[in-house]
């Protein structure tokens, strides 16, 4: 069974939300409506950066045909396996998880199917900084809840988690301590030093030097367990080479004659190496 997660906080002063006809409320008076595709904004106009802070539009829906290919389902079988590791097989109680950074939703709704697969049943929130990405995971995935909202500052109650995924994302490990209960897990996603390289040299005219790996676990966690995994990744058009380099960050780190190298490929094989870490929070 897949259901909401509700232990969400008000975002201006940290008191519980409750439902509303047409969205939350906290007992402030501060309420925030539910938009059409099912998604709470809990994002406030005073912790925004920019008008329109994460991905794009373009960026989201680029993202969502690269991983519908089926391209990257190695990286998502990892992640359910390190989520879902431990619990009892005849669990009954709903594992309360967090995307934190959920993009369009495509981590979540893989989770979704292995713990059906295993009778597991989840308390689901995902959370983007991204209006766009928000609206495209509410649209795909309606048991859950879907927020708009950031990192630095989580609309959401201390100790009330039994997971956070953080997914090629920007950890804030204060934040995520104060959200997960005692024993609870951070599993944290991050591109090993082979990810994606054959691209990389494609695009840049240079590949900078990688940084010494760290293991050291950030205050307030325990390091569980480390695991790294690389497969081959074949994208034959160039269509979906424009999409998987539209949803990184390369797409704006290189310079125009990269992105014109790039989009002349009809071809390519490269690899995805990612490396999963698995933290237990203390206390």
């Amino acid at each position: 069974m897949i259901t909401p997660f509700d232990a969400l906080a008000c975002p201006l002063d940290g008191q519980p939300l409750q439902p509303t006809a047409g969205g939350l409320c906290c007992a402030s008076g501060h309420s925030f409506d539910r938009a059409s595709q099912g998604y709470v904004h809990l994002l406030p106009v005073q912790q925004k950066r920019s008008k329109d802070p994460g991905d794009s539009k373009e960026m989201v829906a680029a993202r969502r045909r690269f991983l519908e290919t089926g391209v990257y389902a190695p990286i998502a079988d990892l992640v359910s396996r390190a989520t879902l590791a431990g619990i009892a097989p005849a669990s009954t109680r709903p594992l309360a998880c967090l995307d934190a950074g959920c993009g369009e939703g495509y981590y979540l709704r893989q989770l979704t199917h292995a713990a059906e697969q295993r009778g597991q049943p989840l308390a689901l929130l995902g959370l983007d900084i991204s209006k766009w990405a928000v609206q495209a995971a509410a649209k795909r995935e309606k048991r859950g809840t879907w927020v708009v909202g950031s990192n630095a500052r989580l609309p959401v109650h201390n100790a009330t988690l039994d997971r956070v995924l953080c997914m090629f994302g920007f950890p804030v490990y204060p934040e995520f301590a104060r959200v997960l209960k005692p024993g609870g897990l951070l599993i944290q996603l991050d591109a090993g030093p082979e990810h994606l390289r054959a691209l990389r040299e494609i695009i840049y005219p240079r590949l900078k030097e990688e940084r010494p790996r760290d293991d050291t676990p950030p205050a307030g966690f325990a390091l569980e367990s480390c695991e790294e995994q690389q497969h081959a990744v074949n994208l034959d058009s160039q269509a979906l080479i424009a999409d998987l380099l539209c949803m990184t960050p390369h797409l704006y780190r290189t310079s125009p004659e990269g992105r014109a190298r790039a989009a002349a490929l009809t071809q390519l094989t490269l690899g995805a190496h990612v490396v999963l870490r698995t933290y237990r929070r203390l206390g």
